[in-house]
């Protein structure tokens, strides 16, 4: 039974999103869930051949990019992700049984589902103060635990701890989505489906006037649609940056081989992988049949081409 990891502790979205990658047939089989506190750490578990697999949050609709997983992926020996799924994320407000919404004085959260909720938090408490949680699940232990008055968390972490629901599908926006990842060591990529997402980190640029707009060049000129652009820091220095792409397409598409082979030539960078969208994310990239058939009979001599 292979062990996959995700980040914990049991009751997180990113467990319900490994419930969904369980159903969808991901696995050969049952799997043993291995809770892991971050995603740095479910990530190490691969890396230490500890966990087959890890599923990791790596963005959301409303607040966009997870950082911790991005920088996860980024260093350390790489990873590659092979599949994804999006969960529409409402939270539950969870407390301890007998707490009465009005005598709610302190709030744990995950600083991800604050930024989700904020909105609702302030117009319920004018008053109420933050205590920062690891995760969801985790920000219900700290309500069992008596850390806290009341949680921002998930109605599977209320039912596995017993704590009463105060309000439940809290959401300042609707159709809040947060896209998960499913990880694992370096590998063959899934075959490509015609509606693929291909991801990469450039971890060094020449330090050379244009040299980001000519690595953005390399997709535009081949018609390749970035869906997005991201820098985080190096941590390594001021004003050292990495920069996260991802595409349309599929490392099997001719347009973004050629693409990643013009970028090897001039910058350093790592392959997150290709795998099938979940949703559809932009342009496909352009066929080249007809251009490779053109050269090959170019090559082989034939006439009026």
């Amino acid at each position: 039974m292979p062990r996959i990891a995700y980040f914990g502790p049991s009751g997180t979205f990113t467990e319900m999103a490994l419930a969904e990658f369980e159903n969808s047939g991901s696995f050969d089989g049952p799997v043993e869930r291995i809770a892991a506190p971050s995603q740095a750490a479910a990530l190490d578990l691969v890396r230490a051949g500890s966990a087959a697999a890890a599923v990791v949050p790596i963005e959301s609709s409303v607040d966009g990019s997870i950082s911790a997983t991005l920088d996860s992926l980024a260093i350390g020996p790489r990873l590659q992700i092979v599949a994804e799924t999006e969960l529409e994320v409402t939270f539950t407000i969870l407390a301890r049984p007998g707490t009465d919404i009005a005598a709610v004085r302190s709030l744990a959260a995950y600083p991800v589902a604050l930024a989700q909720v904020r909105n609702w938090v302030a117009d319920t408490w004018s008053d109420v103060s933050i205590h920062t949680s690891n995760s969801n699940a985790a920000a219900a232990e700290d309500v069992r635990d008596g850390l806290a008055d009341a949680a921002v968390s998930t109605a599977l972490a209320g039912e596995r701890l017993g704590l009463t629901v105060l309000a439940d599908g809290v959401a300042d926006h609707d159709q809040a989505v947060t896209r998960f990842v499913l990880v694992t060591a370096p590998r063959v990529a899934p075959a490509p489906t015609g509606s693929d997402r291909t991801s990469i980190v450039i971890e060094e640029l020449p330090n050379l006037p244009g040299s980001l707009m000519r690595a953005f060049a390399e997709f535009s000129t081949r018609g390749i649609d970035l869906t997005r652009i991201e820098s985080r820091p190096t941590r390594t220095g001021m004003g050292t940056y990495r920069f996260y792409l991802d595409c349309v397409g599929h490392i099997e598409d001719a347009a973004v081989a050629e693409a990643l082979k013009a970028l090897h030539r001039t910058a350093h960078i790592r392959f997150l992988g290709s795998w099938p969208a979940t949703s559809a994310n932009g342009t496909p990239p352009p066929s080249d049949e007809d251009a490779a058939l053109w050269l090959t009979q170019l090559r082989k001599g034939v006439a009026d081409l």
